[in-house]
Order: structure tokens, then sequence, then C-alpha cells
């Protein structure tokens, strides 16, 4: 399983910080006919990123095309087990995506709806937050 994450960073850690309010940008299809958005605030990793990846990849055949949305862009630190308090901040363990509600996951294009819903149902179960699934043609209705 490839490691995603970034090639540099300007900086090497980062605060932990929070995750509020709702995604204003990366809300909406951009690119494909079919995504799947989220609607729950989590930092994701980029091993369940990348599982979600090979999910839709793989129910796909590799038919169509895929975006993937989010990037782990954020380095989460951890000290080692049983070590004293102090003596600074631990070193970098994985990467993350911060991920608001609204935020679109995955977008695919060049498939059948049923195709394409039965790819995201499969990336659902990969992920740590809850999701729907979304299509263009639904939100062009409104």
């Amino acid at each position: 399983m490839a490691n995603i994450q970034p090639s540099r960073t300007k900086y090497r850690k980062v605060h932990k910080g929070r995750i509020r309010g709702n995604a204003n940008s990366c809300n909406s299809l951009a690119f494909g006919d079919f995504g799947i958005q989220s609607l729950d605030r989590y930092p994701m990793t980029a091993a369940q990123l990348e599982a979600a990846r090979v999910a839709i990849s793989r129910a796909l055949k590799r038919k169509g095309k895929m975006w993937m949305r989010v990037f782990p862009h954020k380095p989460v630190t951890k000290k080692p087990a049983e070590v004293r308090m102090g003596s600074g901040k631990g070193g970098v363990e994985f990467y993350v995506a911060v991920i608001k509600p609204g935020t679109m996951l995955f977008e695919v294009s060049g498939v059948p709806l049923s195709a394409a819903k039965e790819a995201m149902r499969l990336a659902d179960t990969k992920l740590p937050v809850r999701c729907r699934f979304v299509s263009r043609e639904a939100l062009e209705t409104y």
C-alpha cells in the first residue's frame, strides 16, 4: 500500500488545532458525475484515504475516471510509549487530511449510476466518517 504524504512541507511539525465549521471549498462536484461527501468532521489518515481509493478503483475495475479531492497535508506527531513528560514534541508518525462536514472526498465519472453507487458504498465502509452519495443529476434538479 503506497503511503500518501506530501513530498515536502514548509514546516515539519504543526499544532494539533481544532476542526470547526463546515467546508467552504471542495464542497460540491467539480470534476465527476458522482461523488461521496463527508457528513462529519474528522482528521482522516493517509491509510484510510488509500483504502477507500483502492476500494473504488477495484469496484469500478479501473473503468471511468476517479478524482481524490482531499490530500493528507497535516503531520501528526507521537512520542514513544512509556516516555517521561517534557523533552519536546515527538516525531512525525503519519499525515492526516482535515475533513469538515460537506467536504467532497472522491468523485467518479464515465461509469453507470449503479456501479458508482456500489463503489462509493464500498469506500464508505473504509472511512471513519458518515458519508452520502451525490450525483450531478440530483444536484441540477434543485
